[in-house]
């Protein structure tokens, strides 16, 4: 199994707040699009992905109005 750094960017919906919530977390998986549909288990979810140079994969997630980015960077 592959090793990731993951971070978790979840976008602030809130008026006059820019900010983003931000987690790290080291996973293993060898398939990020899989994981995250497993992190959001039982929600309606809609994702996308792409894979970036050095094998970095970044999957969206669009869940209960809420767009996530989960960057994969391999370790």
């Amino acid at each position: 199994m592959a090793e990731y750094e993951m971070v978790r960017e979840i976008q602030n919906l809130c008026p006059n707040n820019q900010m983003r919530d931000i987690f790290f977390d080291e996973v293993e998986t060898d398939d990020p699009e899989g994981y995250v549909r497993d992190f959001l288990k039982g929600k309606a979810v809609e994702i996308s992905s792409q894979t970036g140079q050095g094998g970095a994969v970044t999957v969206y997630a669009s869940c209960d109005g809420l767009t996530q980015k989960f960057v994969f960077t391999p370790i």
